[in-house]
């Protein structure tokens, strides 16, 4: 674990104290606290439960993606681009303003235009919520994600930056970054997560509209476009232990994913947080996109080293890197990149249990997962972590699950078989204790979902089950 995350986690789990010391229900950081970790490392969240509207009536995912939806919107200076994959365009821009990059210090004049959302009323009054996009943005272009929600209450927060985006490196754009100091005295915004700062007061999230800012260089033809932006809202009671599940339609099938090992990068590229268990969620990411057929060309790769083994995770800790987070485990961050593929779509969302991901797998779609435990908690891991990313690829006959995970000393050895009832309850948790006996957050069933624009009929029935596609 790199200094740089200890010191992170040890503000925010002390945040975590006194909110629990108060009386206060314990706010959901876990947003800040995703990377590969080492035992007893505290991980500090408590994120809501996962469910689904119609069954559990925990969590949903919204999303635009259509060019009925792209129409519905409000639009200040984009206009919709139709064909087979629809999304949003910089048209005639509304404006032009200045931005000065936080961590490069370059300030610039951009032309802007934006897409604004309908209200979406959340079928899930919510605790937290996590914004999603998928976006192509050519040299010289860039994006802001923003969300601005209404309160049970009848108040409103401000507009929320949930992620400045490109997938861009150079000196044309600034850094991709999440925002910090966003709070408005009932909600907070933690890397990437909207998360209400008390939830026992029974104040939620009742609806949000989403703004998107495409920006181009002044004279500039070029556009970002946007084909997909969403959002997950959850809420669920806190819990240690999730309810045990059987076995159901993804026993005794197992996909077959490349295998990439994290831990064979440690040290490679310090400027993106040193390798090794730092890239656990690009590892991840790279592994199912590849699962889909797509990776980086020989010349996206020309800058890695080249004596360096799997090229490709370097290029994704690159692509993946939040440079106010000063890591690769920005959630949606992950899912923006592996967008930036041929017809590739990705979302952030939570699962209500391990059924569901046995349904996504049937299908042919892996999922990639964030979990956090203690080495006695996971057999046959051989380490703790505060916060960790994993592939789901399979289930063995019997219901356990089979997972690609990049914690592994090479690639040969990442794939693993996990027993099933200690793997559903340390990814579906909210709440455990660390190995100093203190209760910290779990990620409730967070995972990033990778499909192709065309999946087939039975992946397009089971996206549909959660909101997507």
């Amino acid at each position: 674990m790199t200094s740089r995350s200890a010191n992170r986690r040890t503000v925010l789990a002390a945040a975590v104290a006194v909110a629990a010391s108060a009386g206060a229900a314990p706010t959901a950081l876990a947003a800040d606290a995703r990377t590969g970790g080492t035992t007893g490392a505290p991980h500090t969240g408590r994120p809501p439960r996962p469910g689904r509207p119609g069954k559990a009536g925990h969590v949903e995912f919204h999303d635009w993606a259509s060019r009925r939806d792209w129409a519905a919107g409000e639009a200040d200076g984009t206009r919709v681009r139709s064909g087979r994959r629809p999304g949003i365009v910089l048209g005639n821009p509304a404006g032009t303003t200045s931005y000065t990059d936080p961590h490069t210090g370059r300030k610039a004049d951009w032309e802007y235009a934006t897409w604004t959302s309908p209200r979406h009323t959340c079928a899930v009054p919510a605790s937290e919520a996590i914004a999603s996009w998928n976006a192509h943005t050519p040299e010289g272009t860039w994006i802001r994600v923003e969300l601005r929600g209404s309160y049970s209450d009848g108040g409103h927060t401000p507009w929320y930056t949930m992620g400045i985006w490109t997938s861009g490196d150079g000196d044309d754009v600034p850094r991709r970054t999440s925002v910090g100091s966003q709070k408005d005295g009932k909600s907070t915004i933690y890397t990437d997560t909207f998360a209400l700062d008390d939830p026992s007061t029974g104040l939620r999230l009742r609806s949000y509209r989403l703004r998107l800012t495409l920006y181009r260089a002044p004279g500039s033809r070029t556009t970002p476009t946007v084909w997909r932006a969403g959002a997950m809202c959850s809420d669920v009671p806190d819990r240690f232990e999730v309810p045990a599940s059987e076995p159901g339609l993804g026993r005794a099938v197992e996909l077959k994913v490349p295998r990439y090992s994290q831990e064979i990068h440690k040290g490679q590229y310090p400027e993106y947080d040193n390798g090794g268990e730092a890239w656990c969620s690009p590892t991840s990411s790279q592994m199912i996109i590849e699962y889909w057929g797509r990776r980086p060309s020989a010349e996206d790769l020309a800058w890695v080293d080249p004596d360096y083994a799997d090229p490709q995770v370097c290029h994704a800790a690159r692509y993946t890197f939040d440079y106010r987070y000063e890591g690769c485990g920005n959630w949606p961050f992950n899912g923006a990149y592996a967008s930036t593929y041929r017809d590739m779509n990705a979302v952030v969302t939570r699962m209500n249990s391990l059924n569901e991901a046995e349904e996504l797998v049937a299908a042919g779609i892996p999922l990639i997962t964030s979990q956090s435990f203690l080495e006695s908690e996971l057999d046959g891991a051989g380490y703790g972590t505060s916060g960790h990313l994993m592939t789901v690829i399979g289930f063995t006959a019997s219901g356990d699950v089979i997972a690609n995970d990049p914690n592994s000393p090479d690639d040969p050895s990442v794939r693993h078989v996990y027993q099933r009832r200690q793997f559903e309850n340390i990814w579906l948790r909210t709440k455990r204790k660390n190995a100093d006996g203190k209760v910290v957050g779990g990620t409730g069933g967070i995972c990033y979902l990778y499909f192709p624009t065309k999946p087939t009929g039975a992946q397009r029935r089971v996206l549909r089950k959660h909101g997507v596609c």
